[in-house]
């Protein structure tokens, strides 16, 4: 029997999801949940399954065994605890919750309740990436040195303006960074490892009635030692592809978007070259850059596969929920290094949300 699903939330990204589990053979569309009905049975209309107002009512249908929050990433906790107590396995979009507090109670509850917990990070599932992260750790850069994070990205005044909780600490819980940065911060220390140090500036430059940054620059240490740079904006016209710049001992590489642009590796081989070549691309637009409905399912797909792969196997999915917390914790201890002037260690304390 195909797990059901329930999609709580039907805004822009909701797409992603509904067209992933449409697609997938062990999976259905149970419930369509939006707090505005309409948008939720317009969902139904064409996937199939039960609109609610309410998502408490779809966490009461047994048929319901997944549930993939997709609110506002400040109203997101609550759900996925109740969720979890009602034994259903929780997807979240990115970034779990907006502070630390908040993501450790939804990893808590599902814990607790013996339910799969991930955060979507459908980049991790790229095949340039994934090359990328194998060839670091197998130490062809040697020792890493550096590694920067540039998400130099454009949006509208009017993308702000058209929902009431974009650009709000509350619901959107940052700006640039938190909501449109947070894929190169997982990238970043995915490849690089953990952040232990940040030291950070913030500020709207170019936007109005956002409470939340629209460019951040920071300067990051790594356990290993290495350093690095994180960077992140909506405020730079036309806004530019997503480029991670790794640097070691023994050579260099620079993904753009989602393709390597420069390979700079001593003792390349002729078998690796054309490795490379699969992924090389010199020059690299990203729609997303400048819009962010210009995407496709693709990615989304085969993390969502991975989560019902992990759930019916029994094993743990390649981004649980202690892998979405990560960014989320970097990205906290920036804001707080911009609030304070001053650096800010990792791990984070219980204070840093306050």
């Amino acid at each position: 029997m195909p797990l059901g699903f329930a999609v709580i939330g039907c805004g822009a990204i909701s797409r992603m999801h509904l067209e992933s589990i449409a697609s997938i053979s062990d999976t259905r569309l149970v419930a369509a949940v939006d707090s505005n009905l309409e948008r939720a049975q317009a969902v139904v209309a064409e996937f199939g399954g039960r609109a609610f107002g309410d998502y408490k009512q779809a966490l009461a249908l047994p048929e319901v065994d997944v549930v993939c929050i997709l609110t506002p990433s400040g109203a997101r906790r609550d759900i996925a605890v109740d969720a979890a107590e009602a034994k259903k396995h929780v997807i979240v979009e990115k970034p779990i919750e907006i502070t630390i507090e908040r993501v450790d109670e939804i990893i808590d509850a599902c814990k607790r309740n013996g339910v799969t917990l991930s955060g979507i990070f459908q980049f991790r599932f790229k095949p340039a990436w994934q090359f990328v992260r194998n060839a670091v750790a197998s130490g062809r850069l040697g020792k890493l040195v550096l590694g920067n994070a540039h998400n130099k990205w454009w949006r509208s005044q009017e993308y702000y303006d058209s929902t009431g909780w974009r650009g709000t600490w509350a619901l959107d819980g940052g700006g640039a960074l938190m909501n449109q940065g947070i894929h190169a911060v997982d990238l970043l220390q995915w490849i690089m490892g953990d952040v232990v140090e940040v030291s950070a500036y913030t500020g709207i430059l170019a936007h109005e009635r956002i409470e939340v940054e629209d460019t951040a620059v920071a300067t990051i240490k790594f356990e290993s030692g290495a350093l690095g740079i994180i960077e992140g904006t909506t405020s730079v016209y036309p806004g530019y592809p997503m480029r991670i710049e790794l640097h070691g001992t023994e050579g260099s590489v620079i993904v753009t978007g989602d393709y390597i642009s420069e390979w700079a590796v001593r003792n390349t081989t002729d078998e690796e070259l054309e490795e490379v070549r699969r992924f090389y691309a010199p020059e690299v637009r990203q729609s997303t850059a400048s819009d962010p409905a210009q995407t496709d399912c693709t990615w989304h797909r085969l993390q969502i596969l991975d989560v019902v792969n992990s759930i019916l196997n029994g094993t743990e999915p390649m981004v649980p929920g202690t892998e979405g917390r990560k960014s989320v914790e970097i990205i906290n201890a920036i804001y707080k290094s911009s609030r304070t002037c001053a650096p800010v260690k990792l791990p984070l304390g219980p204070e840093a949300d306050a």
